[in-house]
Formats: C-alpha cells, structure tokens, sequence
C-alpha cells in the first residue's frame, strides 16, 4: 500500500453538523491495474517471418516497445459526483511506474463515479481536457493551427472507470478495483524498394478516431480525419522502408464487433468501404511526385497493430496484394489543394 495524504474532499459530506470529521469521512484501498490486451507479437511474427524482414523487424520492436506495454510512467485520478452534472470533487496527479499499485485514501462517505488515464505525460499529441465534469472528460488530439498533420503518439494510452463507488460510512475493508485497458493502437506499412530508383517516400495516414470520452469509452470521429505523419523508422540493412503510426483506432465495422471480440478481439470481417488509409507520396528522379493511397477495409481497434507489406516501383506506385487494401493511384500528382477522403 501507498499511504496518501489526507485528500481535500470534505466539502462533499452530507452528514457534516461539528468539527469531528470521523463520522463522515471513510478509509478505502483502490487498486489499479493495467491490462495489456494486444497482437503484437502474433502479428510480428505473422507478417514478419522472413529472412530480409529481420532489419524491419528489429526497428519496429523498438519503435513499439514504450508503447505496448502494461507500465505505467503516470496516473491520473478524478472522482466526480453521480448527481447533477457529475462536478468534480477531486483531482489527484501520481506517478505510477509499475503495472499495478494500490493506493489508501480518505475520502468522505458517498457514491463517486471515478475516472482513471495512465501514460498521459510525454504522449506528445493527447491531453486530458474538460475534467471539471465527469461525462465531459475526455482524452483529445491537440492539432496547432499552423501544421498540416499531427505526429503519432508516443506512449501507449490506458483508461479505467468506475460508474459507482459507493463510498459508506464506519465501514470496515472497502476496496475497489480499476482495471485500466489500453485505448491507442498501432500501423506500419513496410515497404519494398528493391529495384527502384525513388528519390523520396513520404507516409501519412488517415481515418482515426481524434478523442475518447473517458466515462463511456466513446472514441469521437469527426467528419473529416485529420492527417498522421508516419515515422519513418531506423531501419539499419536490407531493402525494405517501413513507416509507423501510434493512434487512436479507426471507425469499426457495423454489427461485428460485439460478436467477434467473443473470441478474439482482433479479428474482423472487414467492410465494403474504406475504414482507414495510407497516402504514400513517392518522389521519382525527375522531381514529380506518385501519389498511392491504400485504404484498408478492415477496422484498427485499440490495442491491435495492423501490418501491411508492399511493393515500390519505378514509376512510383506503391501497391500491395494484402486482400483487404485496395490502391489508387495519381501519377505525375502535384502538390496543391489538401486531399481529404470521405469515410
């Protein structure tokens, strides 16, 4: 146990008729815990397995590694009122570091609904916003004005609530449990250029969910996606590129999802329309510019990483015999208006 200091939430007792703040106030023990739900390693191995994937491979490991895993640098604690607007009664920052802590506090005896985000410092892209209500919260992109896209996450993003902490008073042995499932997910398009003579490959991304509301776990998709740059990662020998993206996940495919998570929460039976994509923009000798755009019909949910293989040739197209990817492309594409598809 982390024995924590007295917390501020007093004003919140009922009951409250004298000074002695013993009759309302009651001691509990949370728990929170961090469970990592994720195919990465199947999906490595998967599309991974052979001998000149092995540079690819190591580079997206690391990439990876901060970001699919049970650690937790930083915890966030709200707990709301369950009347009204749900205001917050409290807010409480704690560094973690650990896959699972307990924490003792003093809290005063009523029902709370309690909101908990890990790994939200140092993600570069997602900020915890409108906290002062409890089914406002949310976990949401922060695009400036002047950029074009936005980067990829860095850490790998995890949420927990409890709708009714009931909180009594004079009880003995009350413990709760917050269990905390990770909320972003993952992309790398690896690319072939073996025979080509590309000057340039740039990736970007779109498709993706830009919010979470924390209370309901509802990610928010807007009209209009907003662009990812794709890292381009260190690969260090061999012939293939490979561009990565941590995210929010995509929209999911009507109907399936609560029936196909009953056994693996990675598999899906696609859709007839795109649900996410690359724009890979490859730059030819000559200065101009191939414009391919893969859009993937299967959805990206939290947790998963999706690995697509693809090929580059001379005239710039980058195509892929992945069965759930369809390619469009533009030659000779110039730079101009934003290109924004429609999901």
């Amino acid at each position: 146990m982390i024995a924590l200091c007295t917390l501020p939430l007093l004003a919140g007792c009922k009951s409250l008729i004298d000074d002695n703040l013993d009759d309302c106030a009651a001691e509990v023990a949370i728990t929170y815990e961090l469970r990592l739900v994720t195919n990465i390693q199947t999906e490595i191995a998967t599309e991974l397995d052979q001998p000149e994937d092995v540079y690819v491979k190591q580079a997206l490991e690391s990439y990876l590694a901060p970001v699919f895993t049970d650690f937790a640098h930083d915890l966030d604690l709200s707990f709301y009122d369950v009347m009204g607007e749900n205001p917050l009664l409290h807010h409480k920052s704690e560094i973690m570091d650990a896959s699972q802590t307990s924490y003792t506090l003093h809290l005063p005896a009523q029902n709370y609904m309690h909101n908990a985000v890990a790994n939200v410092q140092g993600n570069g892209v997602v900020a915890l916003q409108n906290i002062d209500y409890g089914l406002q919260a949310s976990l949401d992109q922060v695009k400036t004005k002047a950029a074009d896209s936005i980067a990829t996450h860095k850490t790998g993003l995890f949420t927990g609530r409890l709708k009714e902490m009931d909180i009594k008073a004079g009880a003995q042995s009350q413990t709760f449990t917050v269990t905390l499932n990770m909320a972003n997910c993952a992309t790398a398009l690896v690319i072939d250029t073996t025979g080509s003579k590309l000057k340039n490959i740039k990736v970007y991304s779109t498709g993706f969910a830009t919010g979470l509301k924390i209370s309901d776990n509802i990610y928010n998709h807007p009209e209009q996606h907003p662009i990812v740059k794709d890292d381009k990662l260190n690969v260090t020998g061999g012939t293939q590129m490979c561009f990565a993206s941590v995210n929010y996940p995509s929209k999911d495919t009507p109907g399936s999802k609560t029936i196909i998570e009953t056994t693996d929460p990675f598999i899906s039976v696609g859709s007839e329309d795109a649900l996410w994509q690359w724009h890979c923009y490859a730059t030819l000798p000559d200065g101009s510019i191939t414009l391919s755009v893969l859009s993937v019909k299967k959805p990206l949910r939290p947790g998963q990483l999706e690995i697509v293989k693809a090929k580059a040739y001379d005239n710039g197209v980058i195509d892929t015999r992945a069965p759930h990817v369809g390619v469009s492309v533009t030659l000779d594409w110039t730079p101009g208006g934003d290109y924004h598809p429609i999901f």
